[in-house]
């Protein structure tokens, strides 16, 4: 049986994201490894290392909300929003803030809004990610998508930096909001630390360390099943014969226990994962499959 599962791990600052990825490898010996949700190398905190077959359900892991530490440094706005670009504008009027000042400002990015991605981005645009053609010199401007700042506390104020808590769904710029904290306040500004510390249900609190990677032992004993680790989505138990049919990619009548919705759902066997699946009309239809063997 080959391993499969989702790892959780506590990325420093420093090493990128792809960089933990090749170290699972050389470490399990184990190719086929890969990521849910990409951390920029200044930053830290929790990434989703997928081992495995598990590889297969990266899209089901993007779309969870996620939470950060940030630190914003007001009255610098930089070329990339964030401390590796260079600084655009300063402006010095950040030593005449109030507290409710902030809090205000705060209060406006809080909810539903439409967030501008920043031009040094993966974003794309007509097919190339807009990175690349603002490193070639063309003008570059993303249109606004709508996100959801959850929640956008102030932990500390110790001007000009202000550290943040911020609950946002998925495809939230981090950076795009210490700019526009900065705009609203009127003197500018960027992130200058971030650390993520969950993604939905996942902490980074249960996360190996960097170090525990190069321990295969530690891997294997702290792995997530797939189904575990997929435990939001709702899911039901078939019976062997089920678990065969869908196998093979065949229908299913949907479960009348199941709860309301189009999925996606999980279909387990003896607690184990055989597919993620969606309903249309009265029937459960398989979309990712797993072998006995997985």
């Amino acid at each position: 049986m080959n391993p499969s599962g989702v790892l959780l791990v506590d990325k420093p600052v420093g090493p990128t994201s792809h960089d933990l990825v090749q170290a699972t490898r050389r470490s399990t010996g184990i190719r086929r490894v890969g990521h849910a949700g990409t951390l920029d190398p200044f930053a830290s905190g929790l990434l989703l290392i997928l081992i495995g077959t598990a590889t297969r359900l990266s899209e089901y892991f993007l779309g969870m909300p996620k939470e950060y530490r940030a630190t914003v440094e007001l009255g610098k706005e930089t070329t990339t929003h964030d401390v590796e670009g260079e600084v655009a504008r300063t402006n010095p009027a950040w030593r005449e803030l109030r507290p409710q000042e902030v809090e205000a400002a705060l209060d406006s990015l809080r909810g539903p809004i439409l967030q501008r991605p920043p031009v040094y981005s993966a974003k794309k645009l007509q097919g190339e990610a807009a990175h690349r053609r603002v490193r070639r010199g063309e003008e570059v401007e993303l249109e606004p998508v709508e996100v959801t700042i959850h929640r956008l506390e102030l932990l500390e104020m110790a001007l000009p930096k202000l550290e943040v808590e911020i609950l946002c769904s998925s495809g939230t710029y981090i950076r795009a909001v210490a700019r526009d904290l900065g705009r609203v306040l009127g003197v500018g500004g960027h992130l200058s630390s971030l650390r993520r510390t969950a993604i939905g249900p996942h902490s980074v609190a249960s996360a190996l360390t960097y170090a525990d990677i190069g321990q295969p032992q530690a891997i294997w004993e702290n792995l997530t099943s797939p189904a575990e680790a997929l435990g939001h989505l709702p899911g039901f138990e078939v019976g062997p014969e089920e678990a065969a049919r869908v196998r093979q990619g065949r229908f299913l009548p949907f479960p009348t226990e199941t709860p309301p919705g189009d999925g996606p759902f999980r279909v387990l066997l003896h607690g184990d994962l055989v597919a993620v699946a969606g309903r249309k009309g009265d029937q459960l239809r398989p979309q990712k499959v797993f072998g006995a063997e997985d």
